[in-house]
């Protein structure tokens, strides 16, 4: 077992799994295969592999750098996760629901269902506002319990109280 390990880089289960989604994955794409519109999809797919790969993991990487160089170190508790999670969730709602906030694709959208997409802007900002004000919440709850939480004594030891021997 250690040898598989060694040589795999991790755990028996995690090889099974793996071969497991390939086969999922296979099955989709033979059952796909037959689709007249097989091709586009794959022209999706690899579009947004380039687009995520090449255009947006560097930026928000870069962002995520530009942040934690921004927000001071060692403060307990970090603000940086309280930031990453609702611009996270905005930007995948984002990424979702993009040409109904631009505007684009109406005439489908209203087929589809009925709606008009233009309110899906400020929803959409709405709906950022609010996850970015929870979060704030979130965060100033967590200070404020860290600021009056008593500091744990220095080197491990009981703290200091009245001796309990009788």
């Amino acid at each position: 077992m250690a040898e598989f390990r060694r040589r795999y880089g991790a755990a028996p289960w995690h090889l099974l799994l793996l071969l497991g989604c390939f086969a999922v994955v296979g099955w989709i794409a033979l059952r796909l295969a037959d689709a007249p519109a097989a091709g586009r999809m794959l022209l999706w797919f690899l579009g947004a592999v380039i687009a995520h790969d090449l255009v947006l993991f560097p930026v928000y990487a870069s962002v995520d750098r530009a942040l934690r160089a921004a927000l001071p170190a060692g403060r307990t508790p970090s603000a940086l996760n309280h930031v990453r999670v609702p611009a996270l969730a905005s930007g995948l709602l984002l990424l979702v629901y993009l040409p109904g906030v631009l505007g684009l694709g109406d005439g489908t959208y209203t087929a589809a269902s009925g709606l008009t997409p233009r309110p899906l802007l400020g929803r959409w900002l709405a709906v950022t506002g609010v996850l970015f004000a929870a979060s704030a919440l979130g965060y100033a709850l967590r200070r404020l319990r860290a600021g009056t939480a008593a500091p744990a004594p220095a080197g491990g030891g009981r703290r200091p109280g009245p001796d309990r021997r009788g």
